[in-house]
């Protein structure tokens, strides 16, 4: 099957619906899938479903997606730089599936294993565990997570060839690898793309027949989503 193609739009085309699911790997603003997050905005797909990290701030990344109105439902770990993210959560327009931040990565791998559901102490007498099943192992409470799944996923690296398999760059080795095996469709968006036999096959980070669509992106503005600077004083 042919997976290369021109650009963010054509390795969309098809697959995007009102009322999916999608999967956007990166952890803040690092590592995030940047073409096709805007890709998804141009198209106008509306009522999603969005497993991620974070939802990016006000005027990037999966921002934008909420400043258009397209996401229903976030499933995420933090909602922090994002002042619209907030004002639609509290104001009720925005539905919000919380998850403690490894919570969220193991209930992204394990559906991308096949597993169901599994057990862990983490949110065990708190609200995370509210209308969840709660079991006792070895004289220890657990509670019971879902795997997740997607219809998309959009995940970016730093390397990849014609045939999909990638290499992840330093901090970007977030969820982009996981999601890479959640969604029924992975669409990768890479810097540098190279001829099959070109990536040593010991560096490969996600083996491409996880991905199903990619293409090299132009250029990215790899943004920080703080930078805070002080004043240098000269010491006397």
């Amino acid at each position: 099957m042919r997976k290369l193609r021109k650009s963010a739009s054509e390795a969309l085309a098809g697959v995007l619906f009102d009322g999916m699911t999608i999967m956007a790997g990166g952890f803040g603003l690092c590592g995030i899938p940047e073409h096709l997050i805007a890709a998804i905005r141009e198209s106008g797909v509306k009522s999603l479903t969005v497993v991620s990290n974070n939802c990016g701030i006000d005027d990037f990344g999966l921002g934008v997606l909420l400043a258009g109105g397209q996401i229903r439902k976030m499933i995420s770990s933090y909602v922090g730089e994002n002042r619209l993210f907030a004002e639609l959560y509290m104001s009720g327009a925005l539905e919000l599936e919380f998850n403690p931040q490894g919570t969220l990565a193991e209930r992204i791998r394990a559906g991308g294993a096949g597993i169901s559901a599994f057990f862990t102490k983490t949110g065990v007498g708190t609200l995370v565990a509210e209308g969840k099943e709660v079991r006792e192992f070895d004289g220890e409470l657990y509670v019971m997570e879902r795997g997740l799944t997607a219809d998309l996923s959009i995940v970016k690296a730093w390397r990849g060839d014609h045939e999909g398999n990638l290499v992840y760059r330093k901090t970007a080795r977030n969820f982009n690898p996981i999601m890479a095996t959640a969604g029924k469709v992975c669409v990768a968006e890479v810097e540098q793309l190279v001829e099959p036999g070109a990536i040593d096959p010991d560096q490969v980070h996600t083996p491409g027949i996880f991905i199903d669509r990619i293409f090299e992106g132009a250029t990215f503005e790899k943004r920080i989503e703080q930078r805070t600077v002080r004043l240098l004083t000269e010491v006397a």
